[in-house]
């Protein structure tokens, strides 16, 4: 099981001390659980089972595992590093923390401009959960009025009072990974003081991890959804992706981990989320059997897929998967998939569900989408007069626009380009436009954009 070979012994079998430290940086105990026989054991030196002991502290530290050295017998000395892996137990404190009074409060902050939606909370049956520093209302109430212009503009106006809580829980973690951020890209507050917000923790937390989970009110269907079904799509999905966090195993137990394989590029992050078996009120026995093949085959299905970008269509038959994390919840053998951990305090109907985490390249067409509806409105001119009124649209400054459209159109080629396969050789050497075939005028990327 060793990947080099291993280094000379010490003379006289005891272990040097000041080298056993260095060779620990090119032997690493084994991803998984460390399979060694009795008789591996017996004939390991000292420095590996030192090297082997310090690793799994590092998963005893993480409340991951547990080890240590026994002499299991009296006729001769032996050592062992035995790792088990805790089956029971959750770290609750990577979202919530504990009050004076025991109970666990979020690490949450709740904000709006306009006081109707967070006051239903405040007086509603969840009103001692969160904590009431951490709320934010505007003073004024008036929200941003589904105008993005307005809703950035306010959000530099009560940037201090919103940072000052986010540093505040900032500072209160043990270890902070990076930010998850629910809002709607829909109206004004979410999609205009979201952004700001965005900004402004990239600027502040450059290194921290920005999760958004971003929801656009449409729907294909002639049917539209409630609030309370998109909330339960959303807080599913949510809670899939974060079980690893919450109930940490022995792969992905990091925000960082988790995303660092699905995402090759820095441009081409936004990830395609699909779930099964997704059941809301009325379909809740509509799956009667789930298996971990069925489960994986039902997660390619485009029905599953909670992000439409046309593909059904001929030209998103192209398109291809870039990565694919798959979290598998229930009681299947764990010989068969990478198991994640269940909540033991959440029922469900369903023996085995799973969550598709995957990097896609049709999603562009949603991009594209976009690109379009906006062309037929600049040409009309429309909704125009609503930007002018603040200052960054200012004097019929309307550059923050085209360069936002620039932006959407650089990474609809570069998706397109992902499809191809000489994509290594894109934004390098393309300036006839042969991977894309569309988009800006030399087929190459912002060198601020690019690794």
């Amino acid at each position: 099981m060793e990947s080099v070979a291993r280094p000379a012994e010490n003379i006289g079998g005891r272990p040097n001390s000041e080298h056993a430290k260095d060779r620990c940086g090119y032997f690493q105990m084994p991803l998984h659980y460390p399979r060694y026989t009795h008789a591996e054991y017996d004939t390991m030196p000292e420095w590996k089972l030192d090297c082997l002991l310090k690793d799994a502290t590092k998963l005893v530290e993480s409340g991951v595992a547990k080890a240590e050295r026994v002499r299991p017998g009296q006729a001769h000395y032996e050592i062992r590093v035995l790792i088990t892996f805790i089956r029971g137990g959750d770290r609750k404190d990577v979202f919530f923390y504990q009050a004076d009074d025991q109970h666990y409060i979020p690490r949450a902050l709740l904000i709006d401009l306009e006081p109707r939606v967070i006051n239903g909370i405040q007086n509603g049956e969840y009103r001692n959960l969160y904590n009431h520093e951490n709320i934010f209302v505007s003073d004024h109430g008036g929200g941003a009025g589904n105008n993005w212009a307005s809703g950035y503009h306010q959000g530099k106006g009560v940037e201090e009072d919103i940072m000052d809580m986010i540093d505040r829980e900032a500072d209160g973690s043990d270890s902070l990974e990076g930010f998850v951020l629910c809002h709607s890209i829909a109206g004004g507050t979410g999609s205009g003081m979201g952004s700001y917000l965005l900004e402004t923790l990239n600027d502040r937390y450059s290194k921290k991890l920005i999760q958004t989970y971003s929801n656009c009110c449409g729907t294909p269907t002639s049917v539209k959804p409630t609030f309370a079904q998109t909330n339960s799509l959303v807080s599913t999905v949510m809670s899939a992706s974060t079980t690893t966090l919450r109930y940490p195993g022995y792969m992905n137990n990091d925000l960082v981990g988790l995303l660092a394989s699905l995402i090759p590029t820095p441009r081409c992050h936004f990830l395609m989320t699909g779930y099964t078996p997704l059941t809301v009120e009325r379909q809740a026995n509509v799956i009667r059997k789930t298996t971990v093949l069925d489960v994986m085959r039902r997660l390619l299905q485009t029905k599953n897929i909670m992000v439409s970008s046309y593909a059904r269509t001929k030209e998103a038959s192209q398109a291809k998967y870039i990565s694919i994390l798959n979290i598998i919840q229930g009681e299947v053998d764990p010989t068969q998939v990478a198991l994640s951990r269940k909540s033991p305090y959440v029922q469900t109907a369903h023996r085995v569900s799973g969550l598709m985490l995957a990097s896609h390249t049709s999603i562009r067409h949603l991009f594209s989408k976009c690109l379009s509806q906006y062309e037929k409105l600049r040409k009309k001119q429309a909704f125009l007069d609503n930007y002018r009124k603040f200052p960054m649209f200012a004097d019929n400054d309307l550059s923050e626009f085209d360069e936002s459209r620039d932006i959407i159109e650089s990474l609809v080629d570069e998706y397109k380009a992902c499809e191809s396969p000489d994509y290594i050789k894109w934004g390098v050497e393309d300036p006839d436009q042969i991977l894309t075939g569309e988009g800006n005028a030399t087929g190459t990327v912002d060198s601020e954009l690019t690794v």
